[in-house]
């Protein structure tokens, strides 16, 4: 659900405003609205300063970290001392580092034409012999190689089987007119090249004592870091904050949560020098919202948010729509073993990834035990059939090629049944049930139609008794429902207009309902893609090394390398198959959340989250 939020409207000294923003800090309850704001040149410096100051702060944590770290290194004094040495020292190391791979590509490049001393070079170009480097193809140079000394002084230094390395040695002023690559002369041979890139190697690993220090002052840096972008806040604060009074007052626009705000009323009474007035949001305000959902849909949450978060004043569709993205990624991947492989990698990411990720290791644990169940219903662990195993040989299982396309379909129609229904309850809420008659009739013919003739496509037994196609119930609410699409979906409006609007909303709506049902069916076929991927690489490993065959004559040993054969073959193909087929677990269910079951239940997008100022938000 979105959390109630209580509006402030506060008054306060403009000489006060640095003391009050770090009370609010400290409290961590309020959020000051910074929207609107425009930098000025020296903000444009301080928020690069911000973000140099971050990068800086995550390479040096993961510098800590490794095995070049000196654990005995001294910490620097001050942090912004520490930060202005690291800077220096990764300017130091791009430089080296550029060094070293340009002297590297030189001597490779010049590698083929041997050991040489350019000194002895230049002593000849003063004794009146310059030599001139060329290259050529190989057939080429085969072809006139005879012509070309008959006329100049050639001398193949190397040759590949593509290249022809040579050079001409000729008077300074001598003209060389030959059909071949002139290059400039090699300034040293590939030996020396190749000592002064380990030169150069060597001074960025002796960089590792300076960025030792730096990494020991991480959290003095840190702490610059949080200077800097409370100073930061502020500018923004201040600047997008109304002046009164020649500018000695400013009007601060606050929120807090309606269930704390009585701690934010007692601290703002007892600041001196404040005035507030307090009041519930309108829906004019750009309202922040927050979300607070039980553990489950608290998860989803995630998801949620790589779309945006709700309008508040709206519904958090959070809890409406996990179980559905929970249930469409188990279709998707559609295997036990890979479902195992998944909780497995969630529990491991809950113990060793931190509270950063603790959220997405609860996600990976929940899909990751979905499609473990879903798969044993569907017979399938690492494509090999459950119910060959003798004691499951009498479950019943689902035949997932059989039954799921029409499946599928029946899910996508209840999730846009939900998204109907969700929709008529919020625009009844928000504006009145007559502005949600034309939605509502909508639902009511679908809902009609599917019950009188969708439950027996399903299964043949699924029919409600008196509730069928001609039957007097199904025709007298498919006929409301009729009724209230074609009459009543534009209210305040004459019943003509009604009506012409009512069948130009038929045909948008009949063809958009058909493309988002039609639309479900990407989990029958990403499912069944998974499955017939797993199908494969297990026939290819059997097959490839002999294993599907008569065993009886061979030795241990060759069975044993055919079964590690086997073995890297099915880690790599099915390691190929669960990445992508989790990908499409992840993207396609999140596709159909956001796609057809957003736009059915009316969601409204937010344009801000509650972000309350807070001492420990640099981390």
């Amino acid at each position: 659900m979105i959390v109630k939020m209580s509006r402030y409207d506060i008054v306060l000294f403009a000489e006060q405003s640095d003391d009050f923003l770090a009370l609010l800090r400290q409290t961590g309850l309020v959020d000051i609205t910074a929207s609107g704001w425009e930098p000025t040149e020296q903000d444009r410096q301080l928020l690069t300063d911000i973000e140099s100051y971050r990068k800086a702060v995550s390479w040096l944590e993961t510098f800590a970290k490794s095995d070049s770290m000196r654990r005995d290194a001294k910490p620097y004094a001050d942090g912004g001392e520490a930060y202005a040495a690291y800077v220096e020292a990764q300017q130091r190391k791009a430089a080296l580092a550029g060094d070293a791979a340009r002297l590297s590509k030189m001597a490779d490049e010049i590698e083929p034409w041997g050991e040489f001393s350019a000194e002895n070079g230049a002593n000849l170009s003063r004794a009146g012999v310059v030599l001139r480097y060329f290259t050529a193809q190989t057939s080429a140079f085969d072809a006139v190689a005879e012509e070309w000394s008959g006329r100049y002084t050639v001398v193949e230094i190397n040759r590949t089987s593509s290249t022809v390395y040579f050079v001409v040695a000729a008077a300074p002023d001598e003209e060389v007119s030959i059909d071949a690559q002139e290059i400039k002369a090699p300034a040293m041979d590939y030996r020396a090249a190749r000592v002064e890139a380990a030169k150069a190697q060597a001074s960025i690993a002796e960089l590792d004592a300076d960025f030792s220090r730096c990494a020991a002052s991480v959290e003095a840096i840190r702490a610059r870091l949080h200077e800097l972008t409370v100073r930061m806040q502020n500018v923004k604060i201040r600047g997008t904050a109304t002046e009164a009074a020649d500018g000695s007052l400013i009007v601060m626009e606050g929120w807090a949560e309606k269930e704390t705000s009585a701690r934010v009323d007692a601290l703002l009474d007892g600041y001196p020098n404040v005035v507030y007035i307090k009041e519930d949001p309108t829906p004019e305000d750009n309202t922040p919202v927050k979300l607070k959902n039980n553990r489950f849909a608290r998860v989803f949450e995630l998801i949620g948010s790589l779309y945006a978060l709700p309008k508040y004043g709206t519904l958090d569709l959070t809890p409406f729509f996990a179980p559905f993205y929970m249930l469409f990624f188990a279709i998707c991947l559609n295997d036990a073993g890979y479902g195992l492989v998944l909780l497995l990698a969630g529990l491991l990411l809950l113990k060793k990834g931190g509270a950063s990720l603790k959220r997405a290791a609860w996600l990976t644990v929940i899909c990751g035990g979905a499609t473990a169940l879903f798969g044993f219903f569907s017979n399938s662990f690492f494509g090999l059939s459950i119910s060959k195993v003798p004691m499951f040989a009498g479950f019943h299982f689902i035949n997932f090629q059989q039954d799921f396309f029409s499946i599928s379909l029946a899910l996508g129609v209840v999730q846009i049944l939900l998204g109907l229904l969700i929709n008529i309850c919020m625009t009844t809420r928000l504006f009145g049930l007559r502005h949600a008659l034309g939605t509502l009739g909508w639902f009511l013919l679908i809902l009609s139609c599917c019950l009188a003739s969708g439950l027996s496509l399903l299964n043949e037994a699924w029919v409600i008794p008196g509730f069928t196609m001609g039957s007097p119930a199904f025709l007298a609410m498919a006929g409301l429902g009729v009724v209230l699409m074609l009459f009543f979906n534009s209210p305040g409006k004459n019943i003509f207009v009604n009506f012409g609007s009512g069948l130009w909303n038929t045909y948008n709506n009949v063809t958009g309902l058909l493309s988002d049902v039609l639309s479900y069916i990407r989990l029958f076929a990403i499912g069944l893609s998974g499955g017939v991927l797993a199908l494969v690489f297990n026939s290819l490993a059997l097959g490839m090394t002999g294993l599907d065959g008569d065993l009886s004559a061979s030795p241990w040993w060759a069975i044993a390398l055919q079964v590690v054969g086997a073995s890297i073959i099915l880690l790599i193909g099915h390691g190929i198959n669960l990445f992508m087929s989790t990908i499409s677990s992840l993207v396609h269910p999140m596709r159909l959340t956001f796609v057809e079951f957003y736009k059915n239940a009316g969601f409204e997008m937010g344009t801000r989250s509650f972000e309350p100022l807070r001492n420990d938000d640099i981390k």
